[in-house]
């Protein structure tokens, strides 16, 4: 704007915390793992009538009935210099998974942008319609979007220590400490959407598991943590969903983290359980907001964001949000417990 970045474009924010870590001399590299239902044109169902197991996870006939379309999204990205490595059905019926390898954060929101208008418009093509919504089925798993992090100094990584238990180095943990530390306010940039608090904090779906997260807690090689050490020198976080603006995910981590190592936060000890059954002992964990009011309300309070961003950029993206909560409250209620609304898929579907 007059010849200036504004500087409440999410891809500026982005790109603004990486001139941050770059002045450490660090970079952050990182993957995304999008997840896709193909759905009817009206969004009312899944797109496969046959699709009907209960536990569909890795289905392999369900897959190859979709071979076509897959296999042309693999490619674009094969073309483009990508490296897929992995397309899968996922947990969901209906649902999809597809892995490109990781690289620098700005071009994994690039690609990750790139990546949604690409699958929507290559399904067209094949006479469906494909959503990255959280929740469009209030009892199938959701649309998760996880991200696997490391810190690198050239081909260094700087998350990596061979010699810890889980392999992850000091700067790791204090890293780690940051984004746990910002989790709550940073729900409202990782599940911005209010049928995103269908698919966290939610009751077990048809395959019998979410696959998100409600409490914040980290652990090894264990998927019903909020993070995921799954090999050394990285971990995976699982909150963000489908309709995360793709700069502001990886801006969000870049943040929060930048705090940890600045402070040299602690996480504390890992938990090794399974955290779906056990949370109940463990009360004092922080829990993640119950809707997306308490997850802006828990923006509009982290002075940490506020220094990372801005108060004016955290502002404006307030005012954005509590005007889709306004309209949606005029217009219906927001009960998990209940089927998805006609507001939540008529704004959500598209995201």
């Amino acid at each position: 704007m007059d010849g200036k970045p504004v500087k409440a474009s999410p891809r500026v924010m982005l790109k603004e915390q990486i001139k941050k870590m770059s002045q450490k001399k660090l970079q952050m590299k990182s993957g995304v793992e999008c997840e896709y239902f193909l759905i009817s044109e009206d969004g009312s169902s899944i797109a496969d009538q046959r699709d009907i197991q209960s536990k569909p996870c890795y289905d392999q006939s369900a897959l190859m009935r979709r071979y076509d379309l897959i296999k042309e999204i693999c490619d674009c990205m094969i073309t483009m210099g990508w490296k897929p490595y992995q397309n899968d059905h996922e947990d969901a019926n209906g649902q999809f998974e597809m892995n490109w390898d990781y690289t620098d954060s700005l071009v994994t929101a690039d690609r990750h942008v790139f990546f949604k208008y690409m699958v929507k418009s290559l399904a067209e093509k094949h006479g469906l319609r494909a959503t990255f919504m959280p929740k469009p089925f209030h009892n199938l798993t959701g649309n998760g979007c996880h991200a696997h992090v490391s810190v690198w100094n050239g081909k260094d990584n700087k998350f990596l220590d061979k010699k810890d238990t889980l392999g992850l180095s000091k700067l790791a943990y204090n890293f780690l400490g940051g984004v746990m530390n910002n989790t709550q306010a940073l729900s409202a940039f990782f599940n911005p959407t209010i049928n995103s608090y269908r698919r966290i904090n939610a009751p077990p779906t048809k395959s019998g598991a979410t696959w998100s997260p409600s409490s914040i807690s980290y652990t090894g090689n264990n998927r019903t943590h909020m993070i995921r050490i799954p090999d050394q020198g990285r971990f995976e976080l699982r909150l963000m969903d489908g309709s995360a603006n793709p700069y502001l995910l990886q801006a969000g981590i870049i943040a929060a983290g930048l705090e940890g190592i600045n402070k040299k936060l602690n996480p504390g000890k890992p938990l090794h359980c399974n955290m779906y059954k056990d949370y109940k002992k463990y009360p004092k964990l922080k829990k993640l907001p119950n809707d997306v009011s308490q997850a802006i309300s828990m923006l509009q309070k982290s002075k940490p964001l506020a220094h990372a961003f801005g108060k004016d950029v955290i502002e404006s993206y307030i005012k954005l949000k509590n005007s889709e909560i306004k309209d949606f409250k005029s217009k219906s209620t927001f009960n998990k417990k209940k089927p998805v609304t006609k507001w939540e898929k008529d704004n959500t579907l598209d995201c």
